[in-house]
């Protein structure tokens, strides 16, 4: 139950924090940072954006050096990307494909950000370095956080 209180002051901060801006990069790095800082064992937390109709490209992000490209035929990002539905891996190493960015990620989550006509606009990727640190409480929450962000920024971030 604590998970979700803070989840829903987490949530109420970005609401608020949007509420007047319009750039759509500075939105991403906003959410980004909330959400970092917000969860001690989120070892990696950022966006990566779609340039082409199978690529990601880097986006926002905090802690320590992401992958600049991801083939969506790769990893959890790519499989998020091309399902169009929210991975939760309990474990890394028991994924196949899983892109090794960092050696201390242990878990991960990674959420589509979609629009209008359900085209992924993005991915939110977060890895923690806890074994089993997503549930269903993470993805209710950082799902309605992406939601949040496709209907103020509809379009495809430009590159």
């Amino acid at each position: 139950m604590r998970k979700q209180k803070h989840y829903s002051e987490v949530y109420a901060s970005i609401q608020s924090l949007l509420t007047a801006d319009s750039d759509w990069l500075a939105a991403m790095a906003t959410i980004v940072s909330e959400l970092h800082n917000a969860f001690e064992s989120f070892d990696w937390t950022g966006f990566y954006r779609v340039v082409r109709d199978d690529h990601l490209q880097i986006g926002p992000y905090q802690g320590s050096h992401g992958c600049l490209d991801i083939p969506f035929k790769r990893g959890v990002c790519g499989a998020a990307a091309t399902s169009k539905k929210t991975q939760l891996v309990p474990d890394v190493e028991a994924f196949p494909g899983h892109i090794a960015c960092s050696s201390a990620t242990k878990s991960e989550i990674v959420v589509p950000v979609l629009g209008k006509k359900g085209e992924v606009l993005a991915v939110l990727d977060i890895d923690s370095n806890v074994l089993n640190d997503f549930d269903a409480v993470d993805q209710h929450w950082l799902e309605s956080i992406c939601q949040l962000y496709a209907m103020r920024y509809p379009m495809r971030p430009s590159v």
